[in-house]
């Protein structure tokens, strides 16, 4: 079974810096774009940013500048560098990655939107 395996987060204080990593575990054929998303209480989920396979990357303009976001292929995982915390990144951090499974021996693929189960990031002032 393929899914995401996030480590990383916890709390810390206002300008100070985090590190989220995320896994794909099982068996892939191609894995396009990787992302993490963030959820604060009482709001949605939004984007913070996005690397492609190509490593060409978006951010969230509220990040912008504080965060990077990076993926090694070959291990199959994606980090977040979070670098000048604020209390309005608190929020549950989501690992998201688009990926092609084969589903026969004929090498059909299937398109699945993977999520992780979330890692709480807590910023106090």
């Amino acid at each position: 079974q393929v899914q995401l395996v996030e480590s990383g987060g916890g709390s810390v204080q206002e300008g100070g810096s985090l590190r989220l990593s995320c896994s794909v575990s099982g068996s892939v054929f191609r894995i396009n774009d990787m992302g993490w998303y963030r959820q604060a209480p009482g709001k949605e989920r939004e984007l913070v940013a996005v690397i492609s396979s190509g490593r060409s990357s978006n951010y969230a303009d509220s990040v912008k500048g504080r965060f990077t976001i990076s993926r090694d292929n070959a291990k199959k995982t994606v980090s977040l560098q979070m670098n000048s915390l604020k209390p309005e990144d608190t929020a549950v951090y989501y690992c998201n990655a688009a990926v092609q499974v084969a589903v026969n021996v004929e090498g059909a693929l299937r398109n699945l939107d993977l999520w992780g189960k979330g890692t709480l990031v807590t910023v106090s002032s």
